[in-house]
């Protein structure tokens, strides 16, 4: 990201980032694919109505390839969303938490995390995604039982069999 919208009482206007350095993010495969797909069809819609689109042309765009506001932009989530049933409805910013929720209890390293966020420091994300580390506890202990375990036998006890390895 080199930057983003922002409302304003003049219009949108495009500012830096708060760590005022735009991010690298790689993204999965198939959000690549997608992302490609949406701008051959935004590229044709544009045609269609006599524009021409450039480097400059966002994909979350009006119609006509200019800046949507960002509040439209939350506010058709919020639609979609509403639209959908069984799924929770959350804020379009809740997304950014989610993805690091599933990050973190996927085993992606937290400084991995971090440098997906932007978060200046990783103190930062481990703060934030703390609710995140009682399960990753429960992993932990479940992933030390699987690799310790040891086949009992009748005449020794656990931790004889434990110091045997």
């Amino acid at each position: 990201m080199v930057e983003s919208l922002e409302q304003t009482k003049a219009g949108l206007r495009a500012k830096a980032p708060k760590s005022e350095k735009g991010r690298g993010v790689t993204l999965p495969a198939f959000a690549i694919g997608e992302l490609r797909r949406l701008k051959r069809t935004q590229a044709e819609e544009l045609l269609a109505i006599g524009i021409r689109q450039n480097g400059d042309t966002l994909l979350c765009a009006r119609a006509d390839g200019e800046p949507m506001q960002p509040r439209s932009l939350t506010y058709e989530f919020t639609r979609l969303i509403g639209r959908v049933r069984d799924i929770p409805r959350v804020r379009f910013h809740d997304l950014r938490h989610s993805h690091a929720t599933q990050l973190l209890l996927a085993g992606v390293h937290p400084k991995v995390a971090q440098e997906r966020l932007g978060h200046s420091t990783i103190s930062v994300t481990l703060d934030l995604y703390s609710h995140v580390s009682a399960t990753m506890q429960e992993d932990a202990a479940a992933s030390s039982t699987r690799r310790f375990a040891v086949p009992k036998s009748p005449l020794a006890s656990p931790l004889e069999s434990f110091l045997s390895i």
